[in-house]
């Protein structure tokens, strides 16, 4: 049985990727959806101190970008270039993805070990000459199977993801034995029920897989954008075997021993629920073949909806992140994707349900209670934040809510992916802080000048703080920009240090920020949204 990621672990880097994506155009939230969420499940690796790898970039071979470079009036790979440096790359950067490594599949340190990977393959003749005629749809870059189309009113068959007439193409191809690996698929899939998530995506692809396989077309004859096939350059390695070796090459297949050792394979692919079979079958098999590890799961998040129709440009509903961020805020806008739609499913964005959200949440429960906090702490201590005292029953069921919160959004965030129950833990939590202070009144306690008065409204301001502490840690690698801004209010790098060294898991401990700390009332984390339609 081959290893995986995850029984590596440990002595390896945990390695997370993004799909590639096809630069036929501009991204849009469908791409940035499965970018943040990769971002934010490496961000809460690295804070747990761990090795991380986050790996993404751009696909560049095959036919829809030779059309759409044609289109234009450029080359392929100018129009490669123009995408990548103009709109992708700077996405990222505004976004604050901190990806370790940005693979785009023209440069040669991709295309020449995919070129001795195909070719190894052939020399273990696990590929052989033949020819295929059938329905390819050039959006998905795929030949599909007559049962997987839909027909429109004239009867034309339509590719079902999007819409539009697949073409019949006859020609001769290398092919991959892809239907020998059936077995070895079903009995790994049966051997690593997590290999696949969610269930709905392990089903499909079991299912598809027990109905028996073909052997993979792996070149295209047909035209020349593309990595030549080593014995025979008249024709070009299939764009989808080209892409999936990304997640090797960028590593260091046949380059880097030390780092290819330290890396591979993924613990985490992260993908549409559209390329799933490509992932979960063609990709696992294809390392099989080579007597590679596979990865440790492939999770497939579903489609972002907009008017019940999936986001994407070919379908006019694809909305610019920077539409967004303009109005909410970046880190508002990292939260709001995770928070408002399981990982896993299809949801749907409004303006109306974000604009809500942000209002009740992030800025009526999360933002207010920062505000309220440092304001007394600094109207009723001068700043300095005081020593709690004598901690009761009240103080000790907000402790017990934290380490709740910790050990519950460490496993869903961390482990399960399912960062909308991480975020909804942290929240939790926040919603029990804000109902501590509205039981306790400190604002009446703080019109008893006696010694236990004092003492009493110091221990609800320092039990406040200290909260804010924890929830500063713990939403860090979700909202990185707010968090470092009420760190520094609470006196906390300061007297404790940087951010991202503090560790999620030890975050529950109790008592880490210090009598004394300087808390200061910094600007409003979530301001007053204005009308957007008053721009």
């Amino acid at each position: 049985m081959a290893a995986t990621g995850s029984e590596k672990q440990g002595t390896k880097a945990y390695y997370v990727s993004t799909p590639i994506y096809y630069v036929n155009d501009a991204p849009h939230l469908g791409h940035a959806y499965t970018t943040v969420a990769g971002d934010v499940l490496t961000r809460w690796h690295r804070q747990r101190g761990e090795k991380v790898w986050y790996l993404t970039g751009t696909d560049e071979h095959g036919q829809k970008i030779m059309r759409t470079a044609e289109a234009n009036g450029v080359t392929p790979q100018e129009w490669c270039d123009k995408l990548v440096e103009e709109a992708w790359k700077p996405l990222w950067e505004h976004l604050g993805i901190a990806n370790d490594d940005f693979i785009r599949t023209t440069q040669k340190r991709h295309t020449d070990r995919v070129q001795e990977f195909v070719q190894d393959l052939y020399d273990r003749d696990e590929i052989y000459k033949g020819g295929y005629e059938g329905p390819y749809c050039v959006g998905c870059e795929e030949y599909k199977l007559p049962g997987d189309l839909i027909e429109a009113e004239d009867g034309t068959k339509l590719c079902p993801i999007h819409k539009k007439p697949v073409e019949i193409l006859k020609e001769e191809n290398y092919f991959f034995k892809l239907s020998e690996y059936g077995p070895k698929l079903l009995e790994f899939y049966e051997a690593n029920p997590g290999f696949i998530q969610p269930e709905s995506a392990r089903n499909e692809v079991v299912n598809f897989v027990k109905q028996g396989l073909q052997d993979l077309s792996i070149s295209r004859s047909t035209f020349d954008w593309g990595i030549p096939i080593p014995w025979d350059d008249k024709h070009v390695i299939y764009v989808w075997v080209d892409a999936l070796l990304n997640y090797a090459t960028a590593v260091g297949y046949n380059e880097n021993p030390a780092k290819f050792e330290e890396t591979f394979p993924a613990n985490v692919h992260l993908v549409g629920k559209d390329i799933l079979r490509f992932h979960a079958v063609i990709w696992p098999a294809m390392l099989m073949a080579q007597g590679l590890p596979v990865p440790g799961r492939v999770a497939a998040n579903g489609w972002l909806m907009v008017g019940g129709e999936k986001m994407s440009k070919s379908n006019l509903t694809g909305i610019k992140p920077q539409d967004l961020t303009s109005h909410f805020g970046v880190d508002a806008y990292r939260w709001y994707f995770l928070r408002a739609i399981a990982f896993g499913s299809d949801g749907s964005f409004s303006w109306e349900d974000f604009t809500a959200r942000y209002t009740s949440e992030l800025a009526n429960d999360y933002g207010n209670l920062a505000s309220r906090v440092a304001a007394m702490v600094g109207k009723y201590f001068g700043g300095a934040l005081p020593a709690a005292t004598a901690d009761g029953d009240a103080e000790k069921a907000i402790h017990e809510g934290l380490a709740k919160a910790v050990a519950a959004a460490d496993a869903k965030i961390g482990e399960e992916l399912d960062f909308q129950g991480g975020i909804l833990a942290i929240f939790d939590f926040v919603k029990q802080v804000n109902g501590y202070i509205t039981e306790q009144e400190p604002w009446k306690v703080a019109k008893d000048e006696s010694e236990e008065g004092r003492a009493r409204l110091a221990t609800i301001l320092y039990t406040a703080a200290e909260s804010l502490r924890a929830v500063a840690v713990l939403l860090n690698p979700i909202m990185p920009e707010t968090s470092q801004a009420l760190w520094e209010s609470l006196g906390a790098e300061a007297s404790l240090g940087a951010l991202a060294a503090q560790p999620v898991q030890s975050s529950a401990t109790w008592g880490q920020l210090p009598a004394g700390a300087t808390v200061t009332k910094g600007a409003v984390l979530f301001p007053r949204l204005e009308d957007p339609k008053k721009d």
